[in-house]
């Protein structure tokens, strides 16, 4: 019998217990137990030492040259060789046993490991290692502890520098953190010991890759169909608009439907630390930061790919995320003729954000009195879009706001669309987003481009 055959059909069960509560028959029972685990443990010990030897002897006789992208064509010849393998070592395994080991090392040698049925799972959103043995996934919003582990931390190492050696990062002691993506456009971010007590830590966050559509939004219930209507008039007017929420409430999700509203007449440049966005306009330039390199030289940052941006002619700069002294210049950008420029940033509310707006700026390093910062701000952000994961892990976008100017030295607010939460029944948030009734003050400018939006849009004249 094979190996997992063995584990699996149940050869090693224990005998069930007699009737009664005689300490000799729990006494039994729990030594049955014991040798249970100790069988399966030593099976599972046996099973990857299978796998090593094969895997080890299939990289031996593989070429070094043959071309891991041409996927297909690597499989078939992986394939030869590890039929030729099995045979040559006189291994017995079954059908299923042989489609799993073959796929796991197939895994190893193209894709992520343990992580590549992940990655192909479009159920799960996000994945995250903590340490070799501890693989969590977000299945729907929900977090959850799936059954899967690596070998070691040096397997995870070895994972983690797949991912990142072809992008030009590194990851070491001096170095012991990185962000980088997939080439599917996954967000990464790694971090190792010593600054990690768990192990080496890994945490993808998945790209949909089939971008979400406006009808998905809508469907998913994260924003209704009467604020997106405004905010594709609002991006198609050149109205500058801010996406804030906390970590994982789908800003770059939002913020790449929200850029499919730009006309393809225009020039976009888009800056990003890992890029991510998938626009399908025509004239995009995509721009990417870059880390230090060894000798610590050669660092390029999100501040200086936005003022270069602004030599390049764009007609809309978007910026990913803006997380430092970057926030200065994309004020400039706002405030100097790139109108209809948008933004995320991390935040608890539309007046979090333009107090994070107010923090980042006078990290610049430059003597700006506050009022002269907030001046800037208010003219420059024209909406303020505030997304949220809730209790349930559904994702949707909480307040529409506008930022309307100054009343002395405080930046004013109007509530154009807000999220109503009205209970929680069966694990679910019970709410619906309702319209204020108040327009924005650049209604003018939104209907000067040619858009005419009912006043329904805006809960006027029904009944709510």
């Amino acid at each position: 019998m094979s190996i997992l055959r063995r584990i699996q059909s149940g050869d090693n069960q224990p005998p069930s217990p007699q009737s009664g509560t005689d300490e000799g028959s729990g006494s039994s029972l729990m030594q049955s137990r014991r040798t249970l685990s100790t069988a399966s443990q030593s099976s599972q010990d046996t099973y990857q030492d299978l796998k090593g030897r094969v895997q080890n002897k299939l990289l031996a006789e593989l070429d070094p040259s043959v071309d891991v992208t041409e996927i297909s064509e690597v499989r078939k010849t992986i394939q030869g060789l590890f039929d030729q393998i099995l045979v040559e070592e006189n291994f017995v395994l079954s059908r299923t046993e042989k489609s799993r080991l073959f796929d796991q090392i197939v895994a190893e040698i193209l894709g992520l490991g343990p992580l590549q049925p992940l990655l192909e799972d479009d159920t799960i959103t996000e994945i995250m290692v903590n340490g070799a043995k501890n693989i969590y996934v977000e299945r729907r919003g929900k977090i959850q502890r799936v059954p899967l582990a690596f070998e070691s931390n040096e397997h995870v190492m070895r994972i983690i520098e797949r991912i990142v050696a072809p992008l030009g990062r590194r990851i070491d002691e001096s170095s012991p953190y990185v962000d980088a993506r997939l080439p599917d456009g996954s967000r990464v971010n790694a971090i190792i010991p010593p600054v990690s007590l768990v192990g080496p830590v890994l945490t993808i966050r998945k790209f949909s890759k089939n971008p979400f559509t406006v009808d998905q939004l809508i469907q998913f219930g994260s924003i209704t169909t009467e604020s997106l209507q405004f905010l594709d008039a609002c991006v198609k007017s050149r109205i500058n608009v801010v996406i804030s929420g906390g970590t994982g409430s789908g800003k770059t999700t939002l913020l790449n439907v929200l850029s499919g509203f730009i006309p393809t007449d225009e020039r976009i440049v888009t800056i990003e630390n890992a890029a991510e966005l998938q626009l399908r306009q025509d004239h995009v330039i995509t721009l990417e930061s870059r880390p230090p390199n060894i000798e610590g030289k050669g660092e390029i940052t999100i501040r200086d790919l936005v003022i270069n941006a602004l030599r390049m002619r764009p007609d809309r700069i978007i910026v990913g995320e803006i997380r430092d002294e970057a926030a200065l210049d994309m004020l400039q950008a706002m405030n100097t003729g790139h109108d209809g420029s948008m933004t995320t940033l991390h935040s608890n509310s539309p007046r979090d954000t333009l107090a994070r707006l107010e923090t980042m700026t006078m990290m610049a390093g430059m003597d700006i009195p506050m009022r002269a910062i907030r001046e800037q701000v208010s003219s420059a952000i024209d909406l303020v879009v505030h997304q949220e994961r809730l209790r349930d892990g559904t994702r949707k976008v909480i307040n529409v706001t506008e930022v309307t100017g100054m009343e002395g030295d405080v930046i004013t607010m109007t509530d154009i669309f807000v999220y109503e939460q009205l209970g929680y029944e069966n694990n679910k948030v019970i709410g619906r987003m309702r319209p204020t009734g108040l327009r924005p003050k650049f209604m003018e400018k939104i209907e000067a481009s040619g858009i005419h939006l009912p006043p329904s849009v805006f809960g006027i004249g029904t009944r709510r």
